[in-house]
């Protein structure tokens, strides 16, 4: 299952079947937009994020999706 988190021209997509809540996208985010609820990562406050792609390239199991990415 993917969940989509969208603000504005911003979607990330997490794909739960591939999120493992490893948490890496959560430390490797500058601005703190992710967090693990019940195991998993979610995507929040997205309107700062500032695109760099740190979440993507971090996540060990290729769950995140990003559109700047």
């Amino acid at each position: 299952m993917k969940k989509e988190f969208k603000e504005g021209n911003i979607t990330i997509t997490v794909d739960y079947d591939k999120c493992k809540g490893a948490g890496e996208c959560v430390t490797a985010c500058p601005v703190q937009i992710f967090e693990l609820i019940d195991g998993k990562a979610v995507a929040k406050n997205i309107k700062e994020c500032i695109e760099c792609c740190a979440c993507t390239n971090a996540c060990p199991y290729t769950a995140i999706e990003h559109t700047s990415c």
